[in-house]
């Protein structure tokens, strides 16, 4: 049997680098990726995407959108790294944690999207507990995320690394995006099976990666009986076995460690750690942590892609 050739376009970009040391040590698929003066050659991407047994799409939503047609043409299988198609009518959306069956629907897919990774963390915390009954869907939800500046690309990071923009060692979050509707609510809202849009306030910290996001659940939101543990317990069994998402042990009322809930805490792995907080009041805190180029990123991707070619899903993947 030969080795499956894959096929990245866009491999300079954060995402796409990360993809490729991942898979760099591997000896059961082949890497391919163009040389630099090839990399934005229409005719030379094309020729690639054709020739490869997967392609994965690292690019802007625009280019990205223009070279799935490409694979429409051909028959190319992709999975897409962009925001352009994870609720798009013939996407499987790339969340091997989203559903009992959907590491299969991603085994047998032609095109998969890529989850964003607020939306991961999200859907993760909330998804059981709406399938549970937990939660309604009618259920108004806020989110609060806080991510590293890589996870804006070269231009955020440039611009947070730059000693004359004054981000250096910012002893606060910068929150932004509140003045437009961000584009992962749209996966937020359909892969929860909400009803409505939840409110999201993302926020940018002064470090590189990590990821930390925090549903707050009033008890008026929570079903007849249901308390922290209740929620704990849903999340422990749907999650239970899983490699790459964990749910840490229940603390009840116990108060935090400073540190426990560093959004850096899984930085370089391809996990996340999932917690319940609840409030004397009945309130309950549900938080997940996770790297937003690992799992929130490159990381799933990889998962998509040894699914999608057979292989086992969690080969070449940092736990």
């Amino acid at each position: 049997m030969s080795t499956p050739r894959i096929f990245i376009d866009g491999h300079a970009g954060t995402t796409g680098l990360r993809i490729r040391e991942w898979l760099g040590s591997r000896d059961d698929l082949e890497v391919w990726t163009l040389a630099e003066a090839e990399r934005k050659s229409e005719p030379a991407r094309k020729k690639a995407l054709v020739e490869a047994d997967l392609t994965v799409l690292c690019l802007p939503d625009d280019a990205a959108r223009e070279a799935a047609e490409w694979a429409a043409e051909s028959g190319a299988r992709l999975i897409d790294a962009s925001s352009s198609h994870r609720v798009s009518e013939g996407w499987v959306y790339g969340l091997p944690e989203l559903a009992p069956d959907q590491r299969d629907a991603i085994r047998n897919a032609q095109r998969v999207t890529n989850p964003g990774c607020y939306a991961s963390a999200f859907i993760a915390l909330v998804r059981p507990l709406v399938d549970a009954g937990q939660i309604g869907p009618d259920a108004a939800l806020s989110i609060h995320g806080l991510s590293g500046y890589s996870g804006g690309g070269k231009s955020l990071i440039e611009q947070w690394e730059s000693p004359d923009d004054g981000r250096i060692g910012l002893p606060f979050e910068a929150p932004y995006a509140l003045e437009r509707i961000h584009k992962h609510v749209p996966e937020m809202q359909a892969y929860t099976r909400l009803s409505g849009p939840p409110q999201f306030v993302p926020a940018v910290g002064p470090f590189a990666c990590g990821m930390r996001v925090e549903v707050p659940i009033h008890r008026s939101l929570l079903g007849d009986g249901v308390t922290g543990d209740g929620v704990w317990k849903t999340l422990a069994d749907r999650y239970h076995g899983e490699t790459f998402v964990r749910v840490a042990e229940y603390a009840g009322l116990e108060p935090l460690d400073d540190f426990a809930l560093d959004p850096r805490h899984l930085n370089d792995t391809n996990r996340m750690e999932l917690h319940v907080i609840p409030n004397p009041a009945g309130h309950v805190l549900l938080v997940a942590l996770l790297d937003n180029l690992g799992k929130g990123a490159s990381g799933v991707a990889i998962q998509s892609l040894n699914l999608m070619l057979g292989l086992d899903e969690a080969a070449g993947l940092p736990a």
